[in-house]
Parts: structure tokens; C-alpha cells; sequence
């Protein structure tokens, strides 16, 4: 068999001996992730996890070349689907989206999370992402003729092959080999803290390299490195995520295709490490892919941080015609606690009982404050109408 055939085709897999620059990104990625969130309460952090998930897969589908609007993703979330079968897909896309990565925080707060990189948890990446997409959805072109992707299945067969870009995936009669070494190299049990975080970025790119699945891998991708960066401790609870990163840049919207591109690079020379790939590509994809998860950090620290969180509050009320002044204080109250009883709102308003529930009703007319129960405690709330006041450049001027 042809080296281009055999799994060790993906070596280098790992950075065994990482540049300076990455050891250095590493411990200021470790650092900035441990206190992303740690003012709020933990009510208010998940009810900020929703929107950074809805935030992910609006930046996932503009990554594929799909232009899915934050209010349109809502309404999705809400069962609201547009009659047009085109966008009505793009919503179930990003739902579907929300919903796995909601899975994947939810098993990493219960400490259950599987190991990211192993093909059985990839495998059900892909089965759930998929499992409720109409036939269109999972019908893909392929030269003259047409296949229809099982949701899970890896390629197996000739016709599910396909260029991507200049790279040539492996065939598809040796993708659950490259798989299985896939899972070798990247399981993170052995790691420390430093090798899982590294072992993320490498990961990213040689997963597409390898391109398992007929359709649907640079989702994959990115939800599983997602769970990497949960099972490598710095998934900040949800609070952050790569996708937004890698579909903007450092400086520029096209870093992400030039920089797995460029990954893509065989050795140049005996100077390059001892694999068929670049080891100084892999070095510097690492290195971006790092810098990108840093930025992002770093960019929700600032946005979710509680004096600026209440500032933004405090103006929202007050450019809001709808809103009573006193409307802040239930805000502010759930900012601090995370929620409060609805028995509360006069102590908290210090206004009459009537009056009080009236701001209270105007707070959840809104959708700033909801509940579980149509009486039970109140928690704060992000509408996307609301996002160009409380969190600015969290989504392009679209």
C-alpha cells in the first residue's frame, strides 16, 4: 500500500517538541479561560451559554457559505420555520447545531463527557447533527449523480469520494483505518493540560484532512473541538467557542481556508520533522489556531463581565419606551442572583404589588426575564433583538 494510503499519512499528529510561541499562547489560553465568567452566577453564566451556542451556529453556517440570520435561528429555537424549504434547512442546521453542542456542555458540567477524538463519539457528532434533516438536506452532488448520506456513516464507498480544495482525501476504503489512528493519536487520557490543548488545534486540521464523512466534516470539526476544549479544561463553562474565531480571523476572513490549507503541506526538506506532513505548517496552524481561541476568550471576558453586563442593562431600560425605570432593578437583581422568586418583586421594586407585577410583566413581554413555569422563578434572558445594546460585535452589522 502507497504511504499517501496508510494512516501515518497524518503525521506529524502531534507537536512533540512545540515552538516557544505555542508554549507561550498555551499558558495565556489556560490562564484567561480559568476566569471567563467567574463573577457571574452560575444561572446567569448558562443562560449566557444559550447565546453563545445560537452565537456558534450562526458563525458555523456562515463558515459552510450560509448566511443564516441570529433572529432567524431564534425563531427555529422557538419551532417558527420558514415556509421556503432553502432557508428552512439552513434553520434545522443551525438548531441542530445548538442542540449538540448543548449536549456536549451538558455531559462536560456532569463530568460524563466521552473522549472527543475517539470515532465513537465523532461518529454520534455527526448521527445527531443530521438525524433530523429532510432528504434535500442530506442529498450531496457528486459529478454527474447524487448521493444520499447516512447521518454517522463514515465514507465506504468510491462514489462518496471527493476533491476538496487542491487536497486529496484519503479513499474511502481506508477511512476507518485513518479513523482508528486518528482516535490513537488524539485521545487525550494520557495528556497533560498543555498536550490536550495543543492536541485540539492538530486535531482540527488532521480531522478534515482526513475528511471522514460524505458531508458535514468542517461541523464536526468544530463541535469537536469544542468538546477538546472542555476535556482540556479550558471550555470556560460554555462561555466561549472557536467557531466565531475561525470565521473571522485574527485579520482577515479567509485565514481559516489559507490556514488549513497551508497544514496541508508535505515535509519540505529533512529539516521538517519525520513525517509526510510539514511539521513547521503544523507548528504554525497550531499556533493560529491557538491565537484565535485566545482572542475569543479574551473578547467574552470582556463582554460578559459584570459591571459592563449592568451598564448595558442600565442603558437598554433606559432607551427602551416600553420599560420602567424600575424594570433595572428586577434586571439587576437577576444579574447578581442568577433568579429570584416572583413573591419578591415588590421588596425588589419598592413599588406597590400591582405596579411591580405590571414591570414584571413588561420584562417578560420582552423576553428579558422568563421562567421554567408559568410561575415559578424568573432568570435574565438575551433576546437577539436586544444584542446590538448588550452585547455589541458579538455578530456582524447584518
Amino acid at each position: 500500500m502507497a504511504l499517501s494510503e496508510t494512516p501515518q499519512r497524518i503525521e506529524p499528529a502531534r507537536l512533540d517538541e512545540p515552538s516557544e510561541a505555542v508554549n507561550d499562547v498555551v499558558a495565556e489560553l489556560s490562564a484567561a479561560s480559568a476566569v471567563l465568567g467567574q463573577k457571574l452566577h452560575p444561572q446567569t453564566a448558562a443562560n449566557l451559554a444559550s447565546l453563545v451556542r445560537l452565537m456558534n451556529a450562526y458563525y458555523s453556517n456562515l463558515i459552510e457559505g450560509h448566511n443564516t440570520l441570529p433572529r432567524d435561528i431564534e425563531r427555529a429555537q422557538a419551532g417558527e420555520f420558514d415556509d421556503d424549504s432553502e432557508r428552512r434547512n439552513l434553520q434545522l442546521e443551525a438548531s441542530a447545531h445548538i442542540r449538540v453542542q448543548a449536549d456536549i456542555d451538558r455531559m462536560a458540567s456532569e463530568d460524563r463527557l466521552s473522549e472527543p477524538a475517539s470515532v465513537a463519539f465523532i461518529r454520534q457528532l455527526h448521527q445527531q447533527f443530521y438525524r433530523d434533516g429532510p432528504q434535500d438536506m442530506l442529498r450531496i452532488q457528486r459529478g454527474n449523480g447524487q448521493i444520499i448520506m447516512q447521518p454517522g456513516a463514515f465514507r465506504s464507498l468510491p462514489e462518496h469520494d471527493n476533491v476538496v480544495g487542491r487536497h486529496h482525501p484519503p479513499s474511502s476504503d481506508q477511512i476507518s483505518a485513518f479513523m482508528d489512528y486518528f482516535e490513537s493519536r488524539y485521545t487525550t487520557e494520557r495528556m497533560g493540560k498543555s498536550g490536550r490543548i495543543i492536541a485540539m488545534a492538530a486535531a482540527h486540521h488532521r480531522f478534515n484532512y482526513i475528511h471522514p464523512f460524505p458531508d458535514g466534516n468542517g461541523r464536526v470539526s468544530r463541535l469537536m473541538s469544542h468538546a477538546m476544549a472542555h476535556k482540556a479544561g479550558i471550555g470556560a463553562h460554555g462561555l466561549w467557542s472557536v467557531s466565531r474565531g475561525l470565521a473571522r480571523g485574527l485579520k482577515s476572513r479567509s485565514e481559516y481556508k489559507s490556514m488549513m490549507d497551508m497544514a496541508d503541506t508535505p515535509r519540505q526538506g529533512d529539516l521538517d520533522g519525520r513525517g509526510n506532513l510539514s511539521q513547521r505548517a503544523l507548528n504554525d496552524f497550531v499556533l493560529w489556531f491557538l491565537e484565535i481561541a485566545l482572542d475569543q476568550v479574551r473578547f467574552m471576558t470582556d463582554l460578559f463581565e459584570l459591571d459592563t453586563l449592568a451598564r448595558r442593562l442600565k442603558r437598554l431600560v433606559e432607551q427602551h419606551e416600553g420599560l420602567k425605570p424600575e424594570a433595572l432593578l428586577l434586571l439587576e437583581e437577576a444579574l447578581i442572583r442568577g433568579s429570584f422568586e416572583r413573591g419578591e418583586i415588590t421588596r425588589i421594586t419598592r413599588l406597590p404589588e400591582r405596579s411591580a407585577r405590571r414591570v414584571l410583566s413588561d420584562l417578560v413581554d420582552t423576553g428579558l426575564l422568563a421562567s421554567l413555569t408559568p410561575k415559578g422563578a424568573v432568570s435574565l434572558r438575551f433576546p437577539v433583538k436586544f444584542l446590538d445594546v448588550l452585547f455589541p460585535r458579538l455578530f456582524p452589522e447584518t
